[in-house]
């Protein structure tokens, strides 16, 4: 069974599970440096977990920002990728956003480009380095065509 929880991150317990998924994936595997990582934007954002069978696997976050409402640290545990599942947290996440009026944006690791492409996202501009990792501003655009 698959279940997405949404919180705050004054949920104590639920914010310690999302950062030590932000822990293993971002800081551990992919080197990014923990000051990065850790912004100090974790208190305005609205946080998802996602469960399997009620082993926590994956987390995103979202918040408003001046550009619209971005959608930031999707993670998915290592051993839980490439089955499927992290469709379920981006179909969450956007239907929580679903009576938003405002753009909704990522910035996607160039890995992953193509997999947001499928859900509606389109590459907004230039390839850029953030955390000394290639990414590409995606703007979601609700009427395209889905490749």
């Amino acid at each position: 069974m698959i279940k997405t929880s949404i919180f705050d991150y004054s949920d104590e317990k639920r914010s310690a599970i999302s950062r030590s998924i932000r822990q293993k994936v971002f800081v551990e595997e992919q080197g990014v440096a923990p000051e990065l990582e850790y912004d100090g934007n974790d208190v305005y954002a609205t946080h998802y977990l996602l469960y399997y069978y009620g082993v926590p696997i994956g987390t995103a976050r979202s918040r408003k920002t001046v550009n619209g409402i971005k959608l930031e640290r999707f993670a998915i545990l290592k051993e839980w990728r490439a089955k499927g599942l992290g469709k379920h947290l981006l179909e969450e996440v956007m239907g929580s956003l679903a009576h938003q009026d405002a753009t909704i944006y990522l910035h996607a690791q160039q890995k992953a480009v193509n997999y947001y492409k499928r859900y509606g996202f389109q590459i907004g501009g230039d390839a850029f380095t953030e955390a000394g990792i290639l990414h590409y501003k995606m703007i979601w655009k609700p009427n395209a065509k889905h490749e």
